[in-house]
């Protein structure tokens, strides 16, 4: 049960941080403050530095093996990514995507090994 309130915690600080990016970001392209092509890496940034703050977070505050913390949540992370991508837009799968959704796990995966790094002793 704590796993699941740890995990609902960090899903909650991550699509909230998302978002919030994500509104800041759309107001910046509409009054031209970004370039479209700029847009599209610093979104990808966005998820990236968002993954990376939601394991930071389990592995903070898990007591040993921030990996394995840090994986289990990038998993969950992606799954709900996939899902809502591939059911909610109907977005088409490419081999491409293979590589991104790994990158978003190595991210995942170093934020819960810092995170535990930072737990309070």
């Amino acid at each position: 049960m704590e796993f699941i309130k740890k995990i609902g915690k960090a899903l909650l600080i991550s699509i909230t941080t998302l978002f919030i990016s994500t509104f800041i970001m759309t107001i910046f392209n509409y009054v031209n403050l970004i370039k479209y092509k700029a847009l599209n890496i610093i979104e990808i940034i966005i998820l990236f530095i968002t993954i990376f703050n939601g394991s930071f977070y389990v592995g903070k505050n898990s007591n040993q093996k921030g990996w394995l913390e840090g994986i289990k949540f990038g998993l969950i992370f992606l799954i709900i990514l996939i899902l809502f991508n591939y059911l909610g837009f109907n977005i088409k799968f490419e081999i491409k995507n293979i590589l991104y959704y790994l990158i978003l796990l190595a991210s995942s995966l170093l934020g819960g090994m810092v995170g535990i790094s930072f737990k309070e002793k």
